[in-house]
């Protein structure tokens, strides 16, 4: 593949407006997803590996970078909260109630699988993890895609999480068609990790969004870590 890098272009978070250069590689991003390809974006927590979200031979793509094993699952990217019921089927109303409180941000939900989501995505269980990132590139790219980008990090298997595009570029920079670079990552750590599909919500994974935080929403009736 050919690779190619933009930046450093800011691009405040929470803001739909984008640097002209940056919507040049937005355009070149989505194109290249059409295509069954693969970039690397930046978030607000860490770089990320997207593919589309809804086609399997891309998504294991995305796992032949890393050097994963199929049979792990990866988190979706949305642009809008209406994407939800894109990927997901009997959501419920907590779900609904989360998003519009956390996303943008740093929480990944964990909800019921919708028929249109590929094994691949979701390692052949039944649910699916779901964000919205705080940071207009990679939710403009799945607004103009159409479609749920795949969220997970932009690196070796196993290595930490890169945060900036120089790490991306050191380790699967030869592998994808392009990196977006849009400076370091504000958070620098992974998203917190909700599943909802029990009787009882349950944090898998601590984030930047506290357990004190999730209960001020949720009531006691959470599980931590």
């Amino acid at each position: 593949m050919v690779s190619r890098t933009l930046g450093p272009l800011q691009s405040g978070n929470r803001t739909e407006g984008l640097h002209p250069a940056l919507e040049h590689a937005v355009d070149m991003a989505v194109a290249s997803l059409r295509k069954g390809g693969v970039v690397a974006y930046p978030t607000d927590t860490l770089y990320g590996l997207g593919a589309h979200g809804l086609n399997d031979g891309a998504v294991r793509q995305v796992f032949r970078i890393k050097g994963r094993q199929d049979g792990s699952p990866v988190p979706l990217l949305l642009g809008e909260v209406s994407d939800i019921l894109r990927v997901a089927v009997d959501v419920a109303p907590l779900v609904w109630v989360l998003a519009r409180r956390f996303w943008p941000g740093p929480l990944t939900l964990i909800v019921p699988k919708g028929p249109a989501v590929p094994d691949s995505v979701t390692a052949g269980g039944g649910t699916v993890a779901v964000r919205i990132p705080d940071h207009p590139v990679p939710r403009e790219i799945a607004r103009r895609l159409g479609a749920p980008i795949t969220g997970t990090s932009a690196n070796i298997s196993g290595a930490a999480g890169a945060t900036t595009a120089e790490a991306v570029w050191a380790t699967v920079g030869e592998q994808v068609d392009l990196v977006i670079d849009c400076g370091p990552c504000p958070e620098g750590v992974g998203s917190t990790v909700l599943d909802l599909t029990g009787g009882i919500p349950r944090i898998l994974r601590p984030g930047p969004v506290s357990l004190a935080s999730l209960r001020y929403v949720c009531g006691d009736l959470i599980e931590g870590p």
